[in-house]
């Protein structure tokens, strides 16, 4: 038992470093910083807009922020997955496979207007980044508490705003 708890805390220590370092990177990137826990599964948001033929569609979700306990409406970009489809009537792959209690970490904007939020978590295509256009991230944790990359990091799109 001595053993399991020594390896528990072991792994807790290396998260909390690698979480200090990654919020470094978020608050360099010009990003607020939020883990948490996903308390709704992602649901896909059709377009509102399109750009040159391109549909702007959205997966929304919920988070529990470790941070400060409030429940964050989490708007990603879909055009900015690593497995965007085009015009696609479905989520990417990769944001539908985020499930309730996942582990998340968010690098993005915070937004109140209604609802608290974050949203701009995704690449912001080599700009220079400002709080209102951070260079953001969704990473999600592993069971073993590992983080992976960032699932918003998809630049193909990224001429529609140049």
């Amino acid at each position: 038992m001595k053993k399991n708890a020594l390896i528990a805390t072991l792994l807790l220590g290396l998260a909390l470093g690698a979480s200090a370092s990654e919020q470094s990177n978020c608050s360099a990137a010009k990003g607020a910083f939020l883990t948490g826990t996903v308390t709704v599964g992602p649901k896909f948001a059709a377009a509102t807009q399109t750009i040159d033929g391109v549909k702007l569609s959205h997966t929304r979700l919920s988070l529990r922020a470790d941070q400060d306990g409030k429940v964050y409406d989490v708007a990603m970009d879909n055009v900015y997955a690593v497995d965007y489809v085009k015009n696609s009537s479905s989520m990417p792959p990769s944001l539908a496979a985020i499930k309730v209690n996942d582990r998340l970490e968010l690098c993005g904007a915070k937004y109140t207007s209604g609802t608290t939020g974050i949203h701009w978590v995704h690449s912001n295509c080599g700009d220079v980044p400002t709080t209102s256009a951070p260079n953001g991230w969704v990473k999600k944790f592993s069971s073993s508490g590992s983080l992976g990359s960032n699932l918003e990091r998809s630049q193909t799109y990224c001429y529609l705003w140049d």
